[in-house]
């Protein structure tokens, strides 16, 4: 079972799914992202987030690029090594900075001439 916190801040908007990202529950996530895809600064935070197939990484992807296509700006936390590992091996974190912490997350999103992906 997914859940997803949304958090509205004055400055940025958190995005935060808690449970498996995977083929069962991606469309939830991905009608989230989609919901989301107007905001200027977006935080996608995959801490509470133990497991994520192929399928939830395109959907993370594909939340990205149409975030991006509104000139929005992403940053995602994951303090998670294994799906820190996954975002790296598949090169994610070339599109976007990814942070191993929420604060740093906020950080970046906020002073993003600063955020070296």
């Amino acid at each position: 079972m997914l859940e997803i916190s949304i958090e509205e801040t004055d400055d940025f908007v958190v995005c935060r799914p808690s449970g498996d990202l995977d083929a069962y529950t991606v469309a939830q996530f991905r009608e989230a992202l989609t919901e989301l895809a107007d905001k200027p600064k977006l935080v996608i935070d995959l801490s509470a987030v133990p497991f994520m197939d192929s399928a939830g990484l395109g959907a993370l992807i594909g939340g990205i690029r149409k975030a991006r296509d509104n000139d929005g700006q992403v940053v995602v936390a994951c303090d998670r090594p294994a799906l820190t590992r996954l975002l790296h091996t598949t090169g994610f974190d070339r599109i976007v900075p990814v942070k191993e912490s929420y604060d740093e997350a906020v950080e970046a999103i906020m002073n993003p001439e600063d955020a070296d992906a």
